[in-house]
C-alpha cells in the first residue's frame, strides 16, 4: 500500500517528461509537493476530449460512502487511495475506470513505513531519473457520496507485487511504468493496459533516504 508520495518536478519538467503543451495543463503556477496524502490534491497527466494529453489536479482517492456501524450517521467519504491490479477487472469501483480512463501520476518518490510509533519511512525513487509516473486510474465525480456534495477530478494509485529492493520493505509496491510504456497505459486497450502490470525492474529503483518520522521527500521541507 502507498499512502504518501512526492512530485517536485517544475511545471515545465512535467509537460517535457509527458510531452503535454501549456495549453493544455491547467496547473497554473504549480508549487513543488514534497508530501502527497491520500485525499490531498496530485498532478495528474489524462486524456482530455480532444484526444491530447493533459495536465490536470485531482484529488487522490476514489470516494465511497461511510456510514458510522455504531451510530448510523453519515461520516466523510472513505478515499480509496490504492487500487489492486489483481482486482481492478473484478471490483466495481476500479473496472470502468481502468477500462476508460487510466492516467499517469507524476512523481519524484514515494514512502513505505515500518515499524510503529514511531514509523521508519523509507523512501524509493527511479535512479537517474528527474521524475517518473505511477500508473493511476480517474474519474470526475459530480454529486453526493452520503450527504457530502463533491465535484471534481479523483484518482488512485494502481498497486503491484515488488519487485526485489521494495519487497524488502513492503509486500506492495506502486505501478511504476517505464517511460516507453506511458503511452500504451494512457491510450491502448484494457488488454494492452493488463501486460503493464507487473513490478519495475530490479535495478531500475533506489532507496534514496530512510529516518525515523521522514514523512516528506529527503531533503526538502513538508
Amino acid at each position: 500500500m502507498c499512502n504518501l508520495h512526492s512530485n517536485t518536478m517544475s511545471h515545465e519538467a512535467m509537460r517535457r517528461l509527458f510531452d503535454v503543451s501549456l495549453d493544455a495543463s491547467s496547473l497554473g503556477n504549480f508549487a513543488a509537493q514534497p508530501a502527497i496524502y491520500p485525499k490531498g490534491e496530485a498532478v495528474i497527466v489524462r486524456i482530455g476530449e480532444d484526444g491530447g494529453r493533459r495536465l490536470d489536479l485531482s484529488s487522490w482517492g476514489f470516494l465511497t460512502p461511510n456510514k458510522s456501524k455504531k451510530m448510523g450517521n453519515w461520516l466523510k467519504p472513505r478515499a480509496w487511495n490504492n487500487a489492486r491490479d489483481d482486482k481492478l477487472t473484478s471490483v466495481p469501483l476500479w473496472k470502468s475506470a481502468f477500462e476508460t480512463s487510466r492516467c499517469l501520476i507524476p512523481g519524484t518518490g514515494y514512502a513505505e513505513a515500518t515499524g510503529r510509533n514511531p514509523a521508519t519511512y523509507h523512501w524509493f525513487r527511479v535512479a537517474e531519473a528527474e521524475g517518473f509516473a505511477f500508473a493511476g486510474i480517474w474519474k470526475h465525480h459530480k454529486g453526493k457520496i452520503g450527504v457530502e456534495e463533491v465535484e471534481g477530478l479523483f484518482h488512485s494509485m494502481v498497486t503491484t507485487e515488488p519487485n526485489e529492493l521494495a519487497a524488502t520493505v513492503h509486500n506492495r509496491m506502486p505501478l511504476v511504468l517505464l517511460p516507453e510504456d506511458h503511452d500504451a497505459w494512457l491510450n491502448g486497450s484494457a488488454e494492452e493496459a493488463r501486460t503493464l502490470l507487473k513490478p519495475y525492474p530490479d535495478n531500475g529503483l533506489e532507496i534514496f533516504g530512510s529516518g525515523v518520522g521522514v514523512r516528506s521527500e529527503p531533503g526538502l521541507d513538508a
